[in-house]
């Protein structure tokens, strides 16, 4: 697919973080570290939650409540289930939007057992009487539930066992302080380098049994946009191009030509990618423009695109953030072929 491809076709093609079926996230569980030390990149984060882990355990303690935050696909789901094992104790999953209700989060907290672990994927979306009743729950272990309406409405205070909160949010700026301020340990996740997501996907192809030379995991890992959950997609997808084609092994000649015919350049870009650059330098002169324009000129939630796609475009230096709106920069334009405006010089 050329670069600058309208949002039509770019709606056919979307190898980013959060896309993909059951199927996928089947496949996503399957190919997750299950320890810290099974675990690749994010040093830092690992060498001071394994820290904590251990000085937990040795006090007999339940775990500080831990907040992870980062563009998706980086591994804070993984994170959470490792930190779980590690502790040696059960998690229990659930979302910010599927918590509707005060009462829906009283039932889950009241379900744990001492030391659990509650994983909130996109913390951000709690509503704020959830967070009312998270709060005393977080701190002190309480439950404060209102009984019965009006005049005879009574708070009846509720004790639960102590559990470990492990947040997880794409827009931790979204975040309410009180919210924020109660999670004892925040780490952010950054985009991966290439050696770390070539070690991945060594790893991926083991566990799918696929043989994959050195070139061909190097170059899968240069187009998998700095996120382990894309370079596993893409392994998967060059594991069926070679299957087809009757291939013993994935060489580098397989996955450039298993990845031109999906639409993913050589920066990682699909078809997406290329329509917001092309949006942001065809339709508004480059902008500054505002993401909600973007995304009508694509057809993209504005959401999806401030969440999935422009943290990696800002990353890689193709966009840049103002005041007044979104930027094409230099590389955006030599990326697409196209000549840069004699004002913008």
């Amino acid at each position: 697919m050329p670069p600058g491809a309208p949002a039509d076709e770019a709606q056919g093609s979307r190898f980013s973080a959060a896309a993909g079926g059951e199927e996928d996230r089947a496949l996503n569980f399957s190919l997750r570290p299950r320890s810290l030390e099974e675990f690749v990149g994010q040093q830092r984060v690992k060498q001071v939650l394994g820290i904590a882990i251990e000085a937990a355990r040795q006090r007999t303690e339940v775990l500080d409540h831990v907040l992870l935050s980062g563009p998706p696909g980086l591994g804070k789901t993984s994170l959470a289930h490792i930190i779980a094992r590690e502790m040696g104790v059960n998690l229990r999953a659930t979302s910010g939007p599927a918590i509707e209700r005060a009462g829906d989060l009283a039932a889950i907290v009241s379900s744990l057992e001492q030391g659990d672990i509650l994983f909130v994927d996109e913390a951000h979306r709690l509503a704020r009487p959830v967070e009312e009743v998270l709060y005393p729950a977080m701190e002190d272990f309480e439950l404060n539930i209102v009984v019965g309406k009006g005049a005879g409405a009574r708070s009846l205070r509720l004790a639960v066992k102590p559990f470990t909160l492990v947040g997880a949010t794409t827009r931790a700026g979204l975040l309410s302080s009180p919210l924020r301020d109660r999670f004892g340990q925040h780490f952010h996740l950054d985009f991966y380098q290439g050696e770390e997501l070539s070690r991945i996907i060594v790893r991926s192809a083991g566990l799918l049994n696929v043989s994959a030379d050195e070139a061909a995991c190097i170059e899968l890992a240069r187009r998998s946009r700095g996120t382990p959950r894309v370079a596993n997609r893409l392994l998967r997808r060059v594991r069926d191009f070679a299957q087809v084609g009757g291939a013993a092994q994935v060489t580098v000649e397989i996955v450039r030509q298993a990845l031109d015919l999906l639409g993913i350049d050589n920066c990682g870009f699909d078809a997406m990618d290329r329509a917001i650059l092309s949006a942001v330098i065809d339709k508004f002169d480059g902008g500054p423009v505002g993401l909600e324009s973007i995304a009508a000129a694509v057809g993209e939630e504005a959401d999806t695109i401030g969440e999935v796609y422009e943290p990696y475009l800002l990353q890689e230096g193709f966009i840049a953030r103002t005041a007044r709106g979104r930027l094409a920069t230099a590389r955006a334009y030599a990326h697409l072929g196209r000549s840069r405006p004699g004002h913008l010089f």
